[in-house]
């Protein structure tokens, strides 16, 4: 399929103006090695979906664990078809696991880096890991007389390449950027649960890239198949609509939940308010996110409203709706606690403990928060999680759930029917489970307080609570 190419425009490196660009036709998808810096949620979907193109992959990672899974042709995490996409890309010999950085540079034209940028206590972004991945492909492409692409896939305050990345890559190297080595921005919109289908068919494709035809080229040519045609624009740019996605999303998710309550308090039923908001697709966009329930987390949409507010207060300006966004979804997870505590049960089961169905990424789950308040008010605890076990569990996942619940393994039950028989109260915060068959095991008698609306056809009552409904 031809794809629509970019080619040089006149956009320097360090503007932030979005570049003007003239258009032409590229009719062949070049295949190129590439390297895969992070083996995490972005990093190991954008290996198995790049090897499965043709790409001749290595992802480095400095956690063995990970690289032996990977190399053992299975998924350090849990996302759908993604253990067989993996498992196909090691068979064809397409792909491989390593913590050899070095060797990895110095065999493949392209780096993507997908490393973690977490929150500090303060909302700023950790990118120390970022940074040491740049510098060590910076002191390798020194030793190169190729023209190495370094693809930045790691989330990113505005600014944060220009001043802090690419310089760190010219030291390290010697070697100046967009002259002897490229530089790029790609921002990832890969939706935990549905990862492979958003890479396959994605809602939209950006690439920074200042001034650098070559990687810029690179670039199109991987994704010459997308019926997508890629926005390109200035890094700073670029930066920046990664966050903007995910404030967006942050703000949809809570303007909807907040919604909810007031619906619920006036004797509306809020899924039916939201369902006539989001059929009006020309001016309320679209109904992705719009669905009142539960607290949003994840390993994005906190961390970036976290660390837009931060950028703000380093600069002078307010970010009321911001401050906003995140004081409402925690009061999402005060009002889930509060329909627990009205019970007057002790004995509390957890249906779910990650951020969201069909994966295991417990960074910033709310129901990792509600379980550790329960467990510090004296609660009972039991939780349900078929996606969580402590053996698959590797890297910051795992750290972040044993410093959070250290003892994790004593509150895990085995099957859904362990959980109904503990539980004077089942707290609903994973919808899967309970589609799969399971609600008629559940006593009707039994207290049950829902926060993802399971059944459409359930309204609060005596037994039965819905957060928002």
């Amino acid at each position: 399929m031809d794809s629509l190419v970019y080619s040089r425009f006149n956009s320097p490196r360090g503007s932030s103006k979005t570049a003007k660009c003239e258009k032409t036709l590229v009719r062949k998808s070049t295949k190129f090695k590439i390297g895969v810096f992070g083996i995490g949620y972005v990093g190991t979907v954008s290996a198995a979906c790049l090897a499965r193109d043709g790409h001749q992959v290595v992802a480095v990672d400095v956690n063995e664990q990970k690289i032996d899974v990977i190399n053992q042709g299975l998924s350090p995490i849990v996302e759908p078809k993604l253990n067989e996409s993996v498992l196909a890309a090691v068979r064809s010999g397409r792909l491989k696991a390593t913590s050899d950085a070095s060797a990895a540079i110095s065999s493949t034209d392209i780096s993507f880096v997908c490393v973690g940028t977490p929150s500090q206590e303060n909302g700023s972004l950790e990118t120390s890991f970022v940074s040491r991945v740049a510098e060590e492909i910076g002191k390798n492409i020194g030793k190169s007389t190729n023209f190495h692409s370094v693809v930045m896939r790691s989330t990113m305050l505005p600014g944060t390449m220009e001043e802090k990345i690419i310089p760190l890559l010219e030291r390290a190297s010697g070697k100046r950027a967009g002259r002897d080595f490229g530089v790029a921005y790609f921002p990832e919109f890969l939706r935990e649960g549905t990862a492979i289908a958003d890479y396959d068919n994605p809602g939209a494709i950006v690439f920074g890239v200042d001034g650098d035809a070559r990687t810029l080229k690179r670039l199109m040519d991987i994704h010459a198949k997308s019926s997508i045609a890629p926005q390109v624009m200035s890094i700073r740019a670029a930066e920046a609509v990664k966050y903007a996605n995910n404030a967006w999303h942050a703000t949809k998710i809570s303007f909807a939940n907040e919604l909810g309550l007031l619906c619920k308090a006036m004797g509306v039923d809020s899924h039916e308010v939201m369902n006539a908001v989001t059929s009006d697709t020309k001016l309320n966009i679209s109904p992705a996110y719009l669905k009142p329930g539960f607290a949003f987390g994840g390993s994005c949409l906190p961390k970036d409203v976290s660390a837009l507010r931060y950028a703000g207060r380093m600069v002078d300006v307010d970010t009321p709706l911001l401050d906003a966004v995140l004081q409402a979804n925690e009061n999402q997870i005060r009002s889930a606690f509060r329909l627990v505590s009205a019970t007057e049960k002790r004995r509390i089961g957890l249906v779910g403990l990650s951020f969201k169905p069909d994966t295991d990424d417990l960074r910033y789950s709310p129901m990792l928060e509600i379980a550790q308040r329960l467990i510090g008010r004296g609660y009972e605890v039991a939780i349900y999680d078929p996606n969580i076990r402590l053996s698959r569990l590797a890297g910051a996942n795992k750290e972040h759930l044993t410093k959070r619940l250290p003892h994790i393994a004593c509150l895990l039950r085995e099957t859904m029917s362990d959980l109904i028989e503990f539980a004077e109260v089942l707290v609903i915060g994973n919808r899967q489970e309970l589609q799969n068959g399971l609600w008629p095991l559940i006593d009707p008698h039994k207290i049950v307080i829902d926060l993802v609306r399971v059944r459409p056809d359930q309204q609060s009552g005596i037994n039965y609570h819905g957060l928002c409904w």
